[in-house]
């Protein structure tokens, strides 16, 4: 019997993730699709929805900026990213964030560490594509509170899943 419910047990992060289009508009979105998949080189996937304006961004950069999210984020920070479109809103108008050299914004609040990722290679999954990537620069923010689970997220913060999201379920 195939019970969907078992992907609940699966653990993982949430992260906002960021990109920048060629024009230098910048977009970032809720993200819980990233892992490290080699040491050596160090590379590391991040899995998005191709309807979403961050992919359209990272399609033309080639570049992101991954960011895990502190227990410190409430819902109101979290729906910033995660509940609207950066097509018609500007995510980082309300938001501390700095651009790096490459004009990725970096969130300086609720935020652990910063990842900036360059795209070598991606894999089309139908709905979502899968960038792979090497890591070009990282450093930590805020150690001392600990970075958010899905799990926390959905337990403690009483957060949903939306429709586009790599974990979403009818």
């Amino acid at each position: 019997m195939l019970n969907l419910k078992t992907l609940f047990t699966l653990n993982y992060g949430l992260y906002i993730v960021s990109s920048v289009s060629k024009d230098g508009k910048v977009n970032g979105m809720i993200a819980n699709s990233v892992e490290q998949v080699t040491a050596e080189p160090v590379r590391l996937a991040v899995t998005l929805n191709k309807e979403s304006l961050t992919h359209e961004y990272i399609k033309q950069s080639g570049l992101i900026c991954v960011q895990p999210l502190t227990e410190k984020a409430n819902m109101i920070f979290i729906g910033n990213f995660g509940f609207r479109t950066g097509r018609n809103f500007d995510k980082f108008a309300r938001i501390s964030h700095k651009l790096n050299k490459e004009g990725l914004p970096v969130v300086t609040e609720n935020t652990a560490a910063y990842l900036i990722l360059r795209v070598i290679n991606s894999l089309d999954l139908e709905t979502h594509t899968m960038f792979i990537c090497s890591l070009e620069d990282a450093d930590i923010l805020d150690a001392s509170v600990p970075t958010m689970t899905y799990n926390f997220y959905h337990q403690e913060l009483k957060g949903k899943t939306p429709k586009g999201a790599v974990t979403y379920q009818k």
